[in-house]
C-alpha cells in the first residue's frame, strides 16, 4: 500500500512501514523504516499526517559548528537530519547518495522536492538494466521528482512495494536539465538513514572456491563498506548485506536486508554520524566511475532491494526467497522443476571427443540423469585454455558431425543437451583477436596484466555484443540445445574502452554491464525455453541481475561437501537454493583433496539445482547403483527440494537445514557434523516452517554405505572390550543386510518445531548396536517428514 497524504508518503508491506515526508526546507525527510505503523486504506489523512509529525526532528537552535541550510532556515542543518537523498555542499558530511560535477567544476547540488506521482499498470523495465518484475496489480510504484534548482538537473526517485513480501525496491535516476554537459561522479540506488545507531554490519565474502563467508562487525562512526572494483558482483564480496540488531538470532530480532540488481562494480556503506544516526546507502561503486551526460540525457542506477523483519535472519530469508522467485525469476522457469545434469567438466576437462563423451552420457542415462553438459573445450581449436575463446565455431575433429547431431544422439538416449561458453571473453590466440584487437579490453601501447590467459571482450564497444550475440544465436539454434552454462573466468585489469574517448573512461566498467545485459538479452530471447545458468568460475558474478536472466547460478567451482556446506548456507540468506547449482564430483575433491562420504556429497548438493560433476563411465558399479538410487531419491522430493521454503536450523560446525513443501506436508531435513568429538553422542533435530496442527511421520533410510563403513571402523579399533563384543561381530552382518527405516517416529508439527525429536544415538567409543548411528567425521543424514 501507498499513501500520500500531502507532504507525507506511506509505503507499507504486510509486516513493515516506510515513512518519509517533505519538510519545510523541500527536502525529503527519512522517518521511519520498520515495523508497521498500524496504518491501512481506511486510516484517516489526520491520523497518518499526525503520526508523521511526531516522527520528524525538532530543532529550536544551531548546533555548535554545524552547517545551517539558509539563513531562512536557521535551525535546518542536513548533517543532523535523515534524508531520502543526500547530496554534498549543503553541510550535509556523511556518505553522499548523489554527487554531479557541473560545467563550471562545482560540485554542490540542492535537490529538493518538485513533484510525485502514483505510477499505474504493470511495472516498467529499467532502460537497459535488469529489474524486478510485476504484472499489474502484483506492486505499487511511487515516483518523486527532486530538482536542483539553480541547475534544473532533476534526481527522480521510484519506490516500488511488494506487499505480500515485505520488499521495497529504490532505483534512482538523474535527468540533465541544464544547458551545459554534466558528469555524474556518484549515483547510489537506496538510502536509508535512521535515528539511533547501536545496529552490526554481516555481509559475505571470500575468493574463488570460498564464496560467502559470514563476517559481522559493529557499525560506528568509522565507515563500514563492502564493496567491490573487480568489474563484476565478485567473490570477494556479494552484494547482500544485512543491517542488524547485535541480539538479532534466526528466530527473532529485526534485520534489515539489502541487494543489488546489479552484476558489477557495488558499494554499501553503513556508518554513525556525530549526532548517532546510521546512515545506509548501495548503489554502483564511486571508485573510477564518472558518467557524462549532455543536455536532455539521463543516467539509471540499478534497482535496490530492501526488506525488514522482527523474525530474524530466517523471516527475512522466507521474503527475500519468496519475492526472488516470484519477483526475480524468469517468469517462464518459477516454479518449474529444474532437470538432474552431469557436467563433463570434472570428468574430462579440455580432453573431450564425440566418442568420449557418449560413452560418458550413457552411464548418465543408465542412471537417471536427464541433461547431459559438453563443459569446455568444444570449439575452436580449444585443447587448453590458451586459445581460440571468440571462435564460435565447432571444433570438427572433436565433433565431426557437428553439434547438432551430436545433440541428436543425446535426444535419442533420452538426454537433454546442455553446452558451455564464455562469450564475454578472448583470447590473444584466437581469430577474433587477430581480425578484431580493438574489441579487447586492454591499454593501446601498454603491457596487459593477464588473467586465465584471457582477455575481457569490451562490451562497452555496441558492436561487441551483436556480434557475440549473433554469431552465438546463428550457431546455436539449430543444436535443440536446452540448457547454456554462461562462464566468466576473470577479473578486470587494464580497465580501458578503445571505443570510448579519454573523457569518458569512467563510464566504461558500467558500460561494460550494459554491454552484457544487452548480450542477455539478444541470447535469451533467439534462444526461447533454453535454461541458462550463471557461472563466472563459481560465484564470482552470483546476484540478483544475472538472475533475471539466469534461474541458477554455478555456486562455486568447490565441489567439496564440507566446503559448500559453507557456501550454500551463505547464499541461503539472501537467495533460495533452487537457484543455486550443486554437483556431487568425485573423491579425492578435485579442488581439496578431501574425502568425503558419498552420502554427504549427495546429501549437500540435493540442497540445490542438482547434478553431477565425475566421470560416471569409469566409476566401479557399485558406486554407480548407489548413484541411481540417489536420482530415484532426488526426483521423488524434488518438488520439496526445489520449490519449498528453506530454513537454516543450525549453523556452524553442525548444518541442519529443512525444506518444507508449500502446502506443509512434506519436509526434507538435513544433518551434518563437521567433525566428530569423542563422546558426544545425542543430538535432535528441531524443525520449522510445518503446520502445528497435523501429524507427521519422521523417518530416515539407513545408508548401506555407511553401514559398511561402520562395521570396517569397528572391526579395526583397538580397545579390547569392543573387539572382544561378540554383539559387534554379530551385527556387523545385520547392518549391511540392513535396507529400511534406521530412525522412525510419529509427532505432531507443534512437537517436531517446538521440541523437536531426540535422534538415536551415534557412536561414542563404549559400544554399539543396531540403534547406533555412524557418524564420523563429514557424516550427514536426511530425514523425510510427511503429513500421516
Amino acid at each position: 500500500m501507498i499513501r500520500i497524504i500531502n507532504n507525507c508518503f506511506a509505503l507499507c508491506t504486510e509486516h513493515s512501514a516506510y515513512v518519509f515526508r517533505v519538510n519545510e526546507t523541500g527536502h525529503p525527510e527519512h522517518l521511519h523504516y520498520g515495523a508497521s505503523l498500524g496504518w491501512t486504506a481506511d486510516t484517516p489523512d489526520g491520523v497518518i499526517e499526525n503520526d508523521c509529525a511526531a516522527m520528524a526532528e525538532k530543532r529550536s537552535f544551531e548546533l555548535g559548528n554545524t552547517v545551517v541550510y539558509s539563513p531562512e532556515h536557521k535551525t535546518v542543518m542536513l548533517e543532523d537530519l535523515r534524508l531520502e537523498a543526500a547530496s554534498v555542499g549543503k553541510g550535509d558530511l556523511r556518505d553522499p547518495f548523489a554527487v554531479v560535477r557541473y560545467a563550471d567544476g562545482s560540485t554542490t547540488s540542492d535537490f529538493v522536492f518538485e513533484k510525485a506521482e502514483l505510477l499505474k499498470g504493470a511495472k516498467a523495465p529499467l532502460e537497459g538494466l535488469p529489474s524486478s518484475h510485476a504484472a499489474e496489480g502484483e506492486a505499487e510504484q511511487l515516483l518523486v521528482i527532486l530538482k536542483d534548482a539553480a541547475s534544473g538537473v532533476a534526481l527522480e526517485l521510484t519506490y516500488t512495494v511488494y506487499e505480500a513480501f515485505d520488499v521495497i525496491c529504490r532505483s534512482s535516476r538523474i535527468v540533465n536539465g541544464s544547458g551545459s554537459d554534466v558528469d555524474v561522479l556518484r549515483l547510489m540506488s537506496a538510502q536509508v538513514d535512521f535515528s539511533e545507531d547501536g545496529f552490526e554490519l554481516t555481509s559475505f565474502h571470500g575468493a574463488w572456491t570460498r564464496e560467502m563467508e559470514k563476517e559481522t562487525v559493529p557499525v560506528k562512526h568509522a565507515l563500514v563498506v563492502n564493496s567491490s572494483v573487480c568489474g563484476a558482483s565478485s567473490n570477494r564480496s556479494n552484494p547482500f548485506v544485512m543491517l542488524h540488531r547485535p541480539q538479532t538470532c534466526e528466530s527473532f530480532g529485526e534485520v534489515w536486508a539489502f541487494n543489488l540488481i546489479y552484476s558489477g562494480n557495488h558499494y554499501e556503506s553503513a556508518g554513525v554520524n556525530a549526532y548517532g544516526k546510521t546512515r545506509f546507502l548501495n548503489g554502483i561503486n564511486p571508485q573510477g566511475f564518472s558518467f557524462r551526460l549532455a543536455p536532455g540525457e539521463a543516467f539509471q542506477a540499478p534497482e535496490a532491494v530492501m526488506c525488514w523483519s522482527d523474525r530474524g535472519f530466517s523471516g527475512m530469508s522466507q521474503c527475500l526467497h519468496g519475492f526472488v522467485r516470484k519477483h526475480i525469476t524468469p517468469d517462464e522457469w518459477q516454479g518449474l522443476s529444474r532437470p538432474v545434469l552431469l557436467n563433463s567438466w570434472e570428468a574430462s576437462y579440455f580432453d573431450i571427443s564425440e566418442s568420449k563423451l557418449l560413452r560418458l552420457a550413457r552411464a548418465a542415462q543408465g542412471a537417471g540423469i536427464e541433461l547431459f553438459v559438453v563443459d569446455d573445450g568444444w570449439f575452436g581449436r580449444r585443447d587448453d585454455d590458451t586459445s581460440s575463446l571468440g571462435d564460435w565455431f565447432v571444433n570438427k575433429k572433436k565433433f565431426p558431425s557437428g553439434l547438432k547431431a551430436f545433440g541428436e544422439k543425446l535426444k535419442a538416449m533420452g538426454l537433454q543437451f546442455g553446452i558451455w561458453i564464455e562469450p564475454e571473453m578472448i583470447s590473444v590466440d584466437s581469430e577474433l583477436y587477430r581480425a578484431h584487437p580493438d574489441w579487447s579490453m586492454e591499454i593501446p601501447g601498454r603491457a596487459h596484466s593477464e588473467g586465465r590467459n584471457q582477455r575481457i571482450l569490451d562490451m562497452a564497444n555496441p558492436a561487441v555484443p551483436e556480434y557475440i550475440g549473433s554469431t552465438l544465436a546463428a550457431l546455436l539454434k539449430d543444436t535443440g540445445v536446452n540448457y547454456i552454462k554462461w562462464d566468466m573466468n576473470r577479473v578486470f585489469s587494464d580497465v580501458f574502452s578503445q571505443h570510448l574517448p579519454a573523457e569518458r573512461q569512467g563510464e566504461t566498467a558500467h558500460r561494460y554491464m550494459l554491454g552484457v545485459y544487452r548480450l542477455f538479452d539478444i541470447l535469451t530471447k533467439a534462444l526461447p525455453g533454453v535454461l541458462f545458468e550463471g557461472c563466472a568460475s563459481g560465484g564470482n558474478r552470483f546476484d540478483l541481475g544475472i538472475l533475471c536472466y539466469c534461474p541458477q547460478i554455478w555456486g562455486s567451482d568447490n565441489t567439496d561437501a564440507l566446503c559448500r556446506a559453507r557456501i550454500q548456507e551463505g547464499y541461503s540468506y539472501g537467495y533460495p537454493l533452487n537457484c543455486v547449482s550443486a554437483h556431487v564430483s568425485s573423491v579425492p575433491n578435485h579442488q581439496t583433496l578431501r574425502e568425503t562420504p558419498l552420502a554427504t556429497r549427495f546429501n549437500v548438493a540435493c540442497f540445490g539445482s542438482f547434478g553431477y560433476e565425475l566421470n560416471l563411465a569409469d566409476l566401479p558399479q557399485a558406486e554407480l547403483a548407489k548413484m541411481k538410487e540417489q536420482v530415484e531419491l532426488y526426483k521423488k522430493w524434488r518438488d520439496v527440494l526445489q520449490n519449498g521454503d528453506f530454513y537454516r536450523l543450525e549453523c556452524g560446525s553442525t548444518h541442519k537445514w529443512i525444506c518444507v513443501s508449500k502446502d506443509k506436508r512434506r519436509a526434507v531435513g538435513m544433518l551434518m557434523r563437521e567433525l566428530a568429538e569423542a563422546n558426544t553422542q545425542y543430538e535432535d533435530f528441531k524443525a520449522a516452517g510445518l503446520d502445528p496442527d497435523l501429524t507427521y511421520r519422521f523417518y530416515s533410510v539407513a545408508e548401506k554405505q555407511d553401514i559398511r563403513q561402520f562395521g570396517d571402523l569397528v572391526n579395526t579399533v583397538s580397545p579390547v572390550h569392543i573387539k572382544q563384543n561378540s554383539l559387534a561381530h554379530n551385527l556387523i552382518a545385520r547392518f549391511v543386510k540392513l535396507d529400511g527405516e534406521a530412525e522412525c517416529a510419529e509427532l505432531s508439527g507443534s512437537a517436531l518445531m517446538g521440541s523437536g525429536i531426540r535422534l538415536l544415538p551415534s557412536y561414542g567409543g563404549t559400544g554399539f548396536n543396531d540403534r547406533t548411528r555412524c557418524f564420523p567425521d563429514f557424516a550427514s543424514r536426511l530425514y523425510y517428514i510427511e503429513a500421516i
